[in-house]
């Protein structure tokens, strides 16, 4: 039964929803902001500024250190997230604990960026202290031109000022936004300057759906004896007895120099049932030259062809056209790439 809505409720959701609205518009204006700041083509402006972060971090042989309190502070988290799953080692520090131990987490050879809005944040005064004795190259992300952190980083990333989506403009909304998308443009620039690739991406997600869809064929198809084969020339009575133990619902045909000549299914089967089949010879009601792929496809590559050629299986063969295994939709559904 669906309750009827009062007038007052539909007034309640009306303003809930400007309100979101409002929200979201004001922190796109930040963003917008952050944007305009990065085309203008100023020696000292952001862009200038924030190829210099990026070259100070390729330049470390150590990790990026990230930093920052409050909420800046679970920004800076986010960011080092980031930045350690797409090829960029990097680790959070929390400047309370810093100041009680921690510092001696941080080298020389490392990168720091401290976030802060205004730049004045006390907590974050033995880190950047710490930065200057024993030179470690320090990266500010703030609003405050002039304030401690600016003029103590070697590089600073100056966010220009927006409205905050809060109404009593106090919660960072729209500050915090606009940290995270510096955070994701550094660790994205990064990520292309360091050429990491999909590949790589896969080594430090191994786990979950992306994992799974970053998984190569090869480690998951059916090889060896597990692969339904058949010589070319056998009877197709012989295939049938393949195609059942295997179940696989196809048997491959392998030419007599060990490349894959063809496949028949369980449609193949179809078509030519007559009283004969049994004896007729592989060759003739196999389908020549299947459709291959590599074993160095991505599982989720393999189960998109899968789906757009209305196929369950699919046999991985080398260089030469030789199979090396065989993969099931199922199993591509199994690991959980769908």
């Amino acid at each position: 039964m669906t309750l009827a809505t009062t007038p007052d409720q539909a007034g309640h959701a009306s303003s809930t929803r400007q309100t979101a609205l409002r929200t979201l518009e004001l922190e796109r204006h930040g963003i917008a902001a952050l944007e305009a700041e990065l085309k203008r083509n100023d020696e000292e402006g952001l862009a200038a500024q924030f190829g210099r972060a990026v070259d100070l971090i390729l330049s470390r042989p150590g990790r990026v250190i990230v930093s920052g309190m409050g909420k800046s502070g679970h920004v800076a988290r986010k960011i080092a997230a980031t930045l350690a799953s797409t090829g960029t080692p990097a680790y959070f520090v929390h400047p309370g604990e810093a100041s009680h131990g921690d510092l001696g987490m941080i080298k020389s050879s490392d990168a720091l960026l401290l976030l802060s809005w205004s730049g004045e944040t006390n907590e974050l005064a033995d880190i950047i202290t710490y930065s200057r004795r024993y030179r470690v190259g320090l990266i500010g992300l703030t609003s405050g031109p002039g304030s401690t952190l600016a003029v103590k980083s070697d590089i600073t990333l100056i966010l220009p000022k927006s409205e905050e989506a809060c109404p009593n403009g106090l919660a960072p909304t729209t500050s915090t936004t606009m940290q995270l998308a510096m955070g994701d443009a550094l660790a994205v620039a990064l990520l292309d300057a360091r050429g990491f690739t999909a590949t790589d991406f896969r080594n430090f997600h191994p786990g979950g759906k992306l994992g799974a869809s970053l998984t190569f064929v090869r480690d998951i198809m059916h090889s060896g004896t597990a692969m339904p084969l058949i010589e070319a020339g056998r009877a197709m009575a012989d295939a049938i007895l393949e195609m059942s133990a295997k179940s696989f619902g196809c048997v491959g045909v392998a030419a007599p120099d060990g490349t894959l000549a063809g496949i028949i299914t369980d449609g193949d089967l179809r078509r030519h049932m007559t009283a004969d089949l049994m004896t007729l010879p592989v060759d003739a009601v196999m389908t020549p030259k299947p459709m291959t792929i590599s074993g160095n496809m991505l599982a989720a590559e393999a189960l998109d062809l899968l789906n757009s050629k209305k196929r369950t299986t699919l046999f991985i063969v080398d260089a030469d056209n030789r199979p090396q295994g065989i993969v099931h939709l199922h199993d591509l559904l199994r690991l959980g790439v769908a």
